[in-house]
């Protein structure tokens, strides 16, 4: 007979807000299930992708930059999240999911103490007024996967409703580019915590286990690729 204390339970993923100075959790929004599906694009920034230098050939940038990188790659997600609070009944919810919904908005907007702030100096004459700073935000997806983010995109579709009109279900598309060391300042805790994250991938790399270049028909040793030599033979043709 199956005991069902014996089954995991499972680790859901996440956003937390952090005080970006002290490093404290200011907010922990956890998912109330987890995506089925992750979209991921990953874009190196090449060092030599633009402009056409070389001459009698189609390639485009110099190609002495050809195998070099400017920083870290660009890093995109995007995923479906959904609320419902029909699956929640032992919790009260007279607002419906407004809570959890307004939440998520507040990511991407400023507050309005904020907002009165920067009205405020615009009153006294302020010729400039600095971008308002939101919190650091971070995504996490696991313990291998605490990145710092910022949200990109976010389009809700409310699907069902209480007899006051308050949603109670709904699903939301949710885009965040990770935030790496070229989009933060130096000594920035989210540049900190970007390095640990791609240490992570480090780690991660290094214990993938190794191919052989016999798998792929290139014959024995590493010389043909280093000298050029042979190819055809080492690509599996003669």
């Amino acid at each position: 007979m199956t005991r069902y204390a014996d089954i995991p339970k499972p680790i859901r993923s996440g956003i937390v807000v952090v005080d970006p100075d002290t490093g404290t959790p200011q907010r922990i929004i956890v998912l109330q299930f987890n995506p089925d599906t992750l979209e991921r694009s990953v874009s190196p920034q090449s060092a030599g992708d633009s402009g056409d230098s070389g001459s009698g050939g189609a390639g485009s940038g110099d190609r002495n930059e050809a195998l070099r990188l400017k920083g870290p790659a660009q890093e995109t997600w995007k995923f479906t999240a959904e609320i419902d609070a029909t699956d929640q009944f032992e919790i009260a919810a007279p607002d419906g999911i407004h809570p959890q919904l307004a939440t998520l908005e507040m990511l991407v907007q400023p507050t309005t103490a904020q907002l009165r702030a920067a009205m405020k100096l615009s009153q006294k004459g302020a010729i400039e007024i600095s971008p308002i700073e939101m919190p650091l935000t971070l995504f996490t997806w696991g313990s291998k996967r605490v990145m710092p983010v910022r949200l990109t995109e976010l389009s809700v579709n409310e699907s069902a409703f209480d007899v006051n009109l308050n949603p109670i279900r709904a699903s939301l598309s949710i885009g965040m580019k990770i935030l790496t060391v070229s989009d933060l300042p130096a000594g920035h805790r989210g540049a900190d915590l970007y390095m640990a994250h791609l240490a992570q991938k480090e780690r991660l790399g290094a214990a993938a286990r190794g191919g052989s270049l016999g798998s792929m028909g290139l014959g024995g040793g590493g010389g043909v690729i280093g000298t050029g030599i042979g190819t055809n033979v080492a690509f599996g043709r003669g």
